[in-house]
């Protein structure tokens, strides 16, 4: 029997949280079908305001907000009880507006990374009920965190989620030349963070472990060597639910392992994408763009002086299904997707489940 999974006040029968996939890769259809079917759906909300109907090409940080709130409410209307929550990357120059605007909407959980989330407690100060989730890729980040909450908000994390950059897609807390070379061990950093929490606190954190999981016997393995649960975002790009173009789906239908690479984002984090096209995302950059269209980072190459290309324009791009100078983010196990499937199908294989009937009706 697998044990559930409780997040502050919040539990889903299933250990499993989905991976929040910017820009409108997880939105409120992927993320509503995620929380149906029992797991803590998550909607991205980096670039949210791109293929929004608030958004009318001038005014980015404005209708960030209102198409954030518009998500929930949409995702809910999909798993009306179920656990949806949000991904804030702290790099966001609007990040304290999407926490509030995540909090105001109903969010159930707030899941931080792309930086430290250090002032997290403090922004959800006033929805004591949200569970607040950092996103770290070590110990010493763990308990960075974990000092600053308590001493300027008497408050602990309600689960920590530790990403593997040697796996990982999208935007990756680490430095590039520790990526891939063999020196990071994921698991061990998953019972480290844990056995932080037991020892130094006396408290029982839920620790996720992110990236790399694909299939059930990733999941088993991860449970057994000390995890609380997954988080999984690759292998539900490929599923009919995932709100992106189906071209994009398409991307990772066809792509080889060989496929799947580093790049510098102008956020100034490593990313792992596709990247075969990055140079046809550089060169469109070139040839159209004079100046930042969004102001969508606190740090961006681009923003200062249009080095190499506009990050979250090229994700939408790749979103709406401009797979040839939009931008592909994937986990290294892209290449293993071979079919379209349904997020229910992917929850009967991790799961065991020989019921069709989604838990959360």
């Amino acid at each position: 029997m697998l044990p559930a999974l409780t997040i502050g006040k919040h539990q889903v029968p299933f250990p499993l949280i989905q991976g929040g996939m910017g820009v409108r890769i997880s939105g409120a259809c992927l993320a509503g079908h995620v929380a149906r079917c029992g797991g803590v759906g998550l909607i991205a909300s980096a670039g949210i305001a791109l293929n929004s109907r608030f958004y009318d090409g001038s005014n980015y940080l404005a209708a960030d907000t209102l198409a954030l709130k518009e998500e929930i409410r949409k995702a809910y209307e999909i798993a009306p009880d179920g656990v949806v929550g949000v991904n804030c990357m702290v790099a966001v120059s609007d990040y304290d507006a999407l926490i509030q605007a995540s909090c105001e909407a109903g969010a159930k959980v707030i899941v931080s990374g792309a930086g430290l989330p250090l002032n997290l407690p403090g922004l959800t100060a006033d929805y004591p009920d949200v569970a607040l989730v950092p996103i770290v890729s070590s110990v010493k980040a763990a308990d960075l965190i974990v000092r600053k909450w308590l001493k300027g908000y008497d408050r602990l994390p309600d689960a920590v989620i530790v990403e593997d950059p040697d796996t990982a897609g999208g935007h990756l807390g680490a430095k590039p030349e520790d990526i891939g070379n063999g020196s990071y061990d994921q698991m061990a950093t998953v019972r480290g963070v844990k056995e932080l929490f037991l020892s130094r606190y006396g408290a029982d954190v839920p620790v996720i472990t992110a990236g790399g999981v694909w299939d059930r016997n990733d999941f088993l393995r991860a449970m057994e060597q000390g995890a609380d649960g997954v988080q999984m975002g690759t292998r539900f790009v490929t599923t009919e639910e995932c709100d992106a173009d189906p071209a994009f789906k398409q991307a990772y239908l066809d792509c080889r392992q060989e496929d799947i690479g580093l790049l510098m984002s102008p956020a100034g984090l490593p990313g792992r994408a596709l990247t075969a096209n990055v140079a046809a995302v550089e060169e469109r950059e070139k040839r159209l763009a004079t100046r930042c269209p969004s102001g969508c980072l606190k740090k961006c190459s681009y923003k200062v002086n249009q080095e190499r290309f506009c990050i979250v324009h090229a994700l939408d791009r790749a979103q709406r299904g401009d797979v040839e100078t939009g931008l592909i983010f994937c986990g290294t196990n892209a290449w293993k997707a071979d079919r379209i499937e349904t997020v229910q199908e992917i929850f009967n294989e991790l799961f065991d489940l020989e019921s069709e009937e989604v838990v959360n009706q």
